[in-house]
């Protein structure tokens, strides 16, 4: 999952992107709100954690512009006004969610959790699941009744965008613009390398499921004929 912050306090911002990295996110960050609207343009993100206060544009009038575009990307507020009219303001102007600062780094990923859960098709689980497989959000456990394995970071990525898009096709482009960025040096063929860490582990997991390959097209998880 991929997650831009727009964000001017550099050093919060350092320390926020560590604490989504850590936690098996992607993210990418901005400094003001203009910026942060011409990331958004390109539509690769999963969530939108928002300060409200930035130069160029403010984050309420950025969440405006979102709205009225139509783009319904969750965001969660983070600001450090606490008064109960902004948080009315931040809320009726579209956001899903207000964060105050200083806040607790178990409650910034609680809410992001939360907020993103929303837009899975109703799911009201930590868990994504297909056939006899699931994955776990909290502990990035992929796990069957055979057992289970523990995700490295873009494994576990890897496998939530799939698991979020069952029967869909994925190209490797789509997975590398989300996980790795624009701006990663690593090779396109990355994407091959973790499908087959992936196979591995469904295999010896006995899946009922396959991440399928498409030739020029992508890949999809499918269930077992």
């Amino acid at each position: 999952m991929r997650i831009l912050l727009a964000e001017d306090e550099r050093s919060l911002s350092r320390a926020v992107v560590a604490l989504l990295e850590k936690h098996n996110y992607s993210a990418d960050v901005v400094y003001d709100g203009e910026e942060a609207l011409d990331y958004l343009e390109a539509g690769n993100y999963d969530a939108l954690i928002l300060d409200i206060m930035m130069p160029k544009l403010d984050g309420l009038e950025v969440l405006r512009r979102l709205r009225a575009a139509g783009n319904p990307i969750p965001v969660l507020l983070l600001t450090a006004r606490s008064e109960i009219e902004d948080k009315v303001t931040g809320l009726d102007t579209g956001a899903n969610d207000y964060l105050t600062k200083p806040f607790s780094t178990e409650e910034l990923m609680a809410r992001i959790r939360a907020i993103t859960r929303s837009q899975t098709g109703g799911q009201l689980t930590s868990r994504l699941s297909l056939g006899n497989i699931t994955l776990d959000q909290t502990t990035y456990e992929l796990s069957s009744p055979h057992g289970s394995f523990r995700l490295a970071n873009k494994e576990y990525q890897m496998m939530e965008l799939l698991l979020r898009n069952p029967r869909q096709l994925i190209s490797s482009e789509r997975f590398f613009e989300r996980i790795w960025g624009y701006d990663s040096e690593v090779e396109l063929n990355v994407v091959w390398v973790y499908i087959s860490y992936l196979r591995k582990k469904l295999a010896a997991l006995q899946a009922d499921i396959q991440i399928k390959a498409t030739r020029n097209a992508g890949y999809s998880l499918e269930e077992r004929p």
